[in-house]
């Protein structure tokens, strides 16, 4: 069965320049911009394979570990801001492998989830965390309501504007997108070995977590988990809730454990895993008008 094709490319965005960078014009101001991200900062969101011909994204909300000059170091040392607690090790490099392979447009945030989490909703305790896993975070701490905000119209809004406007454009065509969320987790919370080699999260909306459990469970030496190692039936996630639930497509968030991607031959074996699953999946016509 063939891929749904993408409405024409210059329809997809308005207000993301030709290098993925979100320009004024999507709602941020040049100076709220200037103030945090400068010039010889990363910008604060990539698209990558913008003119992916199937109407599916892939999305990674903790991509980078990469921290604006104007914040310094967060009060953490090199080694605790390449932690997990930063960002999700390896998770670009899968999501990349994935969107080249299924011919389908990655939208990946640009900076560190202490920075701000582009999977919290802004009033999350967590949304930008004074301690995470134990390690305290300095440079979070006594912020400012001026200073939250500051970071989340650099760092957040940037890439859940890229999102959005990538979803609209492809419903605006008349078709409905898939959404898949590329997410990883330690082998070791709290003392706990965690199990599962992957995990799929989905709240109410089973469409795309189901088929995906069960081709995942066909390969016997694969321990894969339903809501594990967290449980999307929560509903903390931005994405699931506000990308998925709010507008109604198909939406399933995929954890895969660090330990197995952390090298890109890692990550390469489990693009080849999952690209001919979610192929099947983005080509499924009935499962775009079914309702979760």
């Amino acid at each position: 069965m063939g891929s749904i094709a993408r409405p024409p490319r210059a329809s997809v965005a308005a207000g993301v320049a030709a290098d993925g960078v979100i320009c004024p014009s999507s709602g941020m101001t040049t100076e709220s911009l200037d103030s945090l991200v400068g010039p010889s900062d990363p910008p604060p969101v990539e698209i990558f394979n913008r003119d992916g011909r199937t109407a599916a994204l892939l999305i990674c909300d903790h991509a980078s570990a990469a921290i604006p000059r104007a914040l310094g170091d967060l009060g953490l040392d090199a080694g605790q801001r390449r932690l997990h607690i930063a960002w999700d090790i390896g998770a670009a490099d899968v999501t990349r492998r994935l969107a080249a392979r299924l011919d389908v447009a990655a939208i990946l945030s640009g900076y560190s989830r202490l920075v701000i989490d582009c999977n919290r909703q802004l009033d999350d305790p967590t949304s930008i965390p004074q301690e995470s896993d134990g390690i305290g975070v300095p440079g979070n701490r006594g912020l400012t309501k001026a200073m939250r905000r500051q970071r989340a119209e650099s760092c957040f809004w940037p890439y859940q504007r890229a999102v959005e406007a990538w979803i609209e454009a492809t419903r605006a065509a008349g078709i409905a997108p898939i959404v898949v969320s590329m997410h990883s987790f330690t082998p070791v919370m709290n003392g706990f070995e965690r199990p599962w080699h992957i995990g799929i999260l989905a709240n109410r909306d089973r469409r795309i977590a189901q088929p995906l459990l069960e081709a995942l469970r066909r390969e016997a030496t694969l321990c894969v988990g339903d809501n594990e190692p967290y449980d999307g039936r929560q509903g903390r996630g931005y994405g699931m809730m506000v990308h998925g639930e709010e507008t109604g497509m198909p939406f399933a968030l995929i954890e895969m454990r660090q330990d197995l991607i952390d090298t890109h031959h890692g990550a390469e074996a489990w693009a080849d895993r999952l690209a001919p699953i979610l192929g099947r999946i983005f080509a499924d016509r009935g499962l775009r008008r079914s309702t979760p």
